[in-house]
């Protein structure tokens, strides 16, 4: 397994701290923000497959943001599943 910490843009969190146990979602936590909502969000992605969240999450947006948390956690994970 192994740990990754995502600084976020344009959004209140300003980390993503996750897990990648191969492609499977583990351990999401985010730094700041609505902390009831963003374990949620935790707790609903655990075991779900990069892939999985990324095509639920990504281009979800905030109010007038360009972006939302779950977009970066979506953008994060992407990322990561890149570089490993």
């Amino acid at each position: 397994m192994q740990h990754y910490q995502y600084r976020t843009a344009g959004i209140c969190p300003s980390l993503i701290d996750f897990d990648l146990d191969g492609t499977t979602v583990r351990n999401v936590q985010f730094t700041g923000g609505c902390n009831g909502n963003l374990k949620a969000i935790g707790k609903l992605v655990e075991g779900m497959s990069v892939d999985q969240v990324h095509g639920l999450l990504i281009g979800n947006t905030c109010g007038n943001k360009p972006t939302s948390c779950a977009d970066q956690l979506a953008q994060a994970l992407k990322d990561a599943a890149g570089r490993a």
